[in-house]
């Protein structure tokens, strides 16, 4: 009795999680997670799809600027955030599922900048840097130094620091390689005739790119996911889906 009595309920916590509608947050930044036809699409969404059909539960994506859902989710429970940069500044924010997309950070200047020299990211300070409200880039910035209006001009959207860069309204564009190169064709542009990698942030690139959830949302809800995000790994799901982009897994 006491057995079927433990099994049922483990039975009644299991459909208790399976009724729970997570809420999954994240912003437009192709081809990571972009909105196309009303629709989210990109190859962090088609993983984190992958494994939310694996752990049998219930999602609603939402699309808002970065600082948005990065709020709901430091402050909400069963708030799923992707595709977010881990950093020390995060660590203890977060409950951290694993890494859904490889991620190379380099701050980039126009091809024409000849000037613009950068052998260490401290050198960058002499230079106008655009960067995404309260992203893993801005942070890491402002540990090294940079000052928000002063050697950061911030933005809502990684398009708009594009379109100041081209304007030349800022010289250094710190952004993910598969980012900013989808970002310049989408203007018709060739990225090797208008970008130039000014310097590679190897302390932003050494990882890849996250999924994890609000500090409140229970352990079983973040572990079911961690399993389900090793098993769509396993099975080569995962590698499908980077391939589908071109990206090496």
């Amino acid at each position: 009795m006491k057995k079927a009595g433990i099994f049922l309920l483990l039975l009644l916590w299991g459909l208790v999680l399976l009724c729970q509608v997570i809420t999954i947050v994240t912003e437009d930044y192709p081809p990571y997670n972009y909105t196309k036809n009303d629709k989210i699409t990109g190859v962090s969404t088609e993983v984190v799809e992958a494994v939310l059909k694996e752990t049998g539960m219930k999602g609603e994506f939402k699309v808002y600027p970065w600082k948005r859902s990065y709020t709901l989710a430091e402050t909400e429970e069963n708030v799923l955030i992707y595709s977010i940069g881990r950093n020390k500044e995060r660590e203890t924010k977060f409950k951290w599922v694993g890494v859904i997309a490889p991620y190379d950070v380099y701050m980039f200047s126009l091809l024409s900048r000849n000037d613009i020299k950068i052998s260490n990211i401290e050198e960058g300070m002499k230079y106008k840097t655009g960067t995404t409200a309260s992203d893993a880039r801005e942070t890491y910035l402002i540990g090294k130094g940079f000052k928000i209006g002063e050697q950061i001009d911030n933005t809502a959207t990684n398009p708009s620091n594009l379109e100041k860069l081209l304007v030349k309204r800022i010289d250094l564009w710190p952004i993910a390689e598969l980012v900013a190169y989808y970002l310049v064709e989408e203007k018709g542009l060739k990225p090797d005739k208008v970008l130039r990698k000014s310097y590679h942030i190897t302390d932003l690139s050494s990882d890849g790119l996250y999924l994890a959830f609000s500090k409140s949302t229970s352990d079983e809800i973040v572990q079911r996911f961690r399993d389900s995000l090793n098993k769509i790994k396993k099975n080569g799901t995962y590698s499908k889906i980077l391939k589908k982009y071109n990206i090496k897994s």
